[in-house]
């Protein structure tokens, strides 16, 4: 490791070492440190440049990494061994420097750890630079559980890589509903102003609570009389509220669906405001988010016409083993992933009764027309006008990912992002750092977005226990 290293200008900050797995998961993370030293032993630029082949998103990470070092060590003019300056118009809060190894680290490991593994030699450079700088922190930044466990057990100091979670505890994300205190009307009652358009009552209220609000935040009051509405406008002391269509109602159905509670209602109503381009969705199996958002699709595309067809699209990524390769064409292959939309759309085409088996396959036939069935490695690129676009599973993309999705929507078109981010299977991502935590925390309050968490399962009474006991 360069001599420099340990040099008394830097002994105020930490040095972390990052692992190859941090910077495949986010390439930015090389100035996501603010004032404090990176180094990246040579193995880690090796096993960057074993991983640059290919269109995985885990190939286009090595390859942004790549260019980002290529950036920063081209910039300078001085000897790398002195460590080069993060700092960047771009990145203006990132003052830490850079050291990349550039000597041998004569340091022997312990005899139980397999000499020529990347991840021990990277371990060895901890133990090396530790020794150089005593007096410093040198901490081990990875993605990988048994890398750290491993640099515990040698006496170094390891961390996790937390600069993409968006909440350090799921239970603090936004819900996009609030329950109204039983005094509410009381002391939110001055210079009340309220008045009638369309079908809906407007509030015009002044109170405490107001600045606690989120525009398109559903809230509600459970007594006697109900009182369900979603706030318009916000401000610190004011609000307007709208009350809701009751969806629970059968003269209201939708497809032949009806909301079965409260948080359905609310969901309905967000997913037939035309004010309203994006939907995040969050819930456990059973809630009700498919049928739901499918239902919603149906009419707005088959009956009023608002949309020109629906899109649906989500991340392949296997429960059990993979099956490997797929005949066919795109939606063919995608057909094993879509088994949720063939069960609901069993559901909604089994609602009309009045046609008999052949108004049913009739009904059957032209929903399939309407409904295309997308994979995500070709969105790439695309623009999609006029179209109702479904995310599922979405609590497996990550955030680069879903803003690639996101981004895909034209004018007149809808997105709608469902998942359950207690149902996460692609590697590294967390419920802190799931693509869906990072859209719901970020479009929070937006005037055409909205959010609402489902809390009751209506699927059966056997899937309801299950989900709570297993």
């Amino acid at each position: 490791m360069s001599p420099r290293l340990g040099s008394s200008n830097s002994d105020a900050h930490k040095l972390f070492v990052l692992d190859t797995n941090v910077l495949l998961h986010d390439p930015t993370s090389l100035y996501r440190f603010e004032e404090h030293d990176i180094c990246l032993p040579m193995f880690v630029l090796e096993e960057l440049d074993n991983k640059k082949k290919g269109m995985t998103e885990v190939a286009r990470n090595a390859r942004q990494v790549s260019r980002f070092l290529d950036e920063i060590v081209s910039d300078t003019a001085r000897n790398i061994e002195e460590g080069i300056a993060l700092i960047s118009p771009a990145h203006k809060s990132c003052t830490g420097r850079l050291y990349l190894q550039t000597s041998f680290v004569k340091y022997e490991l312990p005899q139980n750890l397999e000499l020529g593994k990347a991840d021990n030699a990277i371990l060895g450079v901890v133990i090396g630079l530790q020794q150089q700088q005593p007096d410093r922190p040198v901490i081990l930044v990875s993605k990988d559980i048994n890398m750290r466990i491993k640099a515990r057990a040698l006496g170094l100091e390891a961390q996790d890589y937390f600069n993409d979670k968006v909440l350090e505890d799921s239970d603090l994300l936004y819900s996009g509903v609030l329950m109204l205190p039983d005094d509410f009307w009381h002391t939110h009652s001055k210079d009340l102003k309220s008045w009638q358009q369309d079908t809906h009552t407007y509030y015009e209220i002044n109170g405490p609570l107001c600045a606690t609000f989120h525009r398109n935040q559903f809230v509600y009051q459970e007594s006697d009389t109900p009182f369900y509405a979603l706030v318009l406008k916000q401000t610190d002391e004011t609000a307007t509220l709208r009350t809701l269509t009751d969806y629970t109602h059968s003269k209201n159905g939708v497809w032949g669906i009806v909301a079965r509670n409260r948080e359905q209602n609310f969901v309905l109503n967000l997913l037939l405001d035309p004010e309203i381009d994006f939907v995040t969705l969050l819930g456990q199996a059973g809630t009700g988010k498919t049928l739901l958002t499918l239902a919603a699709g149906l009419w707005q595309t088959l009956e009023t016409k608002v949309y020109s067809e629906i899109i649906i699209t989500r991340v392949t990524v296997p429960v059990g083993e993979d099956i490997g390769f797929l005949p066919g064409t795109e939606e063919e292959k995608m057909n094993p992933w879509m088994g949720a939309l063939e069960d609901n759309l069993d559901v909604l085409t089994k609602t009309d009764e009045t046609g008999g088996d052949w108004g049913r396959a009739a009904t059957r036939d032209l929903i399939r027309s309407r409904v295309k069935v997308k994979s995500l490695n070709f969105m790439r690129g695309r623009t999609f006008q006029s179209k109702y676009l479904i995310i599922d599973e979405a609590q497996n993309l990550t955030p680069k990912q879903m803003k690639t999705l996101v981004t895909r929507a034209g004018p007149g078109t809808k997105v709608v992002c469902m998942g359950n981010i207690a149902q996460i299977d692609t590697p590294y991502l967390t419920e802190g750092s799931s693509g869906i935590t990072y859209v719901v925390d970020r479009f929070k309050g937006w005037e055409h977005g909205g959010h609402v968490t489902l809390m009751r399962g209506e699927r059966s009474r056997l899937a309801d226990h299950a989900g709570e006991v297993l």
